[in-house]
């Protein structure tokens, strides 16, 4: 009777992490847009008119910078426990994503 009882018990606890609770999903659909409207603005500045003359660099930077309101609205919503670390990163994605943007702009970029 104990044996089938520790059985029951363990099958039970291995389900607990098996499944995502719905406020689970409305953070990744929180995060998944926020990741969006961070992309779709770093698109729009590094493909801003009169750029093509400038240092690709620079308008990656500038292109981070107008965005900041996104990027800091993505840091917000994923980075939950207020990490410096992880805002961190998320600002140097950003300004990597923008270098892609500006890349791709000027057709030098892959994708």
């Amino acid at each position: 009777m104990r044996i089938a009882l520790v059985l029951v018990v363990l099958l039970l606890s291995g389900c607990a992490g098996a499944y995502h609770t719905s406020s689970d999903g409305r953070l990744q659909t929180r995060i998944d847009d926020s990741y969006k409207a961070r992309d779709a603005c770093l698109a729009k500045n590094a493909n801003a008119d009169g750029t093509m003359s400038l240092d690709a660099g620079s308008v990656a930077q500038a292109a981070a910078l107008a965005c900041t309101a996104e990027t800091d609205k993505l840091i917000e919503v994923s980075n939950r426990d207020g990490d410096p670390m992880v805002a961190n990163r998320i600002r140097q994605d950003s300004e990597f994503r923008a270098m892609g943007y500006v890349l791709k702009a000027r057709g030098q970029g892959s994708n």
